[in-house]
């Protein structure tokens, strides 16, 4: 397990270059006129344990600001799938973020993404590394809350742009759980979809726990199906993209 003062050497590198070279996103010449000419900025909020980009993408700057995430568990991968192809989805239909910001990290955990394993490159769960009041420390959830750099990304991708609420990907229990005061969004996003809501219970240290416990900012967790992680991209985003609508226009 890395010590406090790897820790604190970890946070001021990563304080330094958070949300610094964010490049600007423009549509493509020739397309139809945009409606709503809402700025696109793909950005690297900082580095894995073995140096691969966080990368994230920003879209708009409305109000009503929304944070997507995938592949917090790097074996859990369709979610990446389904995020980076709406990401493409978004920038060419811009007029959907008028008055609203949306942040995408379709990548959390690039490490255990690339081995297409559930922890990060120390063994530790990203899921359970966070600071929610059921935290509990050990092997797997980390010796301390946030000692692994993609769990403190993560941490500051949300306290810097104070989401309005949640949607974190994963496979495959093929419902939708939620915490924090999340339930009238669970059930309009049911709604949009075949996934049936099942509440999970908060995990220790869980980024549900965290954000919807400890933040009170809503959570919703979407458990692709088994049928889902068979799917290809294209196939997800027709799948899901009504779901998505839903929940950046919330």
């Amino acid at each position: 397990m890395k010590s406090n003062a790897k820790f604190i050497l970890l946070y001021l590198f990563a304080a330094a270059i958070f949300i610094s070279g964010c490049a600007v996103i423009r549509p493509a010449a020739g397309r139809a006129a945009i409606k709503c000419s809402a700025p696109v900025k793909a950005c690297i909020a900082g580095a894995s344990i073995k140096g691969k980009s966080i990368k994230y993408t920003k879209f708009g700057d409305g109000p009503n600001t929304t944070l997507l995430i995938g592949s917090i568990h790097g074996d859990e991968q369709a979610g990446a799938l389904l995020l980076n192809r709406f990401c493409g989805y978004l920038k060419e239909n811009r007029n959907l973020l008028c008055d609203n910001t949306v942040i995408i990290v379709p990548i959390v955990n690039p490490d255990g993404f690339a081995k297409k394993t559930r922890y990060n490159a120390d063994g530790i769960d990203l899921n359970r590394n966070f600071p929610s009041d059921n935290r509990v420390n050990d092997e797997h959830n980390g010796s301390f809350a946030l000692n692994e750099p993609e769990s403190w990304y993560l941490y500051k991708i949300i306290n810097t742009f104070k989401p309005k609420k949640i949607l974190t990907f994963h496979d495959t229990l093929g419902c939708i759980d939620y915490d924090g005061p999340a339930d009238a969004i669970a059930g309009r996003l049911a709604a949009k979809c075949k996934l049936p809501i099942r509440k999970l219970g908060a995990r220790p240290g869980s980024f549900g726990s965290y954000a919807g416990q400890t933040l009170n900012i809503p959570i919703i967790t979407i458990e692709l199906s088994e049928e889902d992680v068979k799917k290809n991209a294209k196939k997800l985003l027709d799948d899901y993209k009504d779901m998505l609508i839903e929940a950046i226009s919330f």
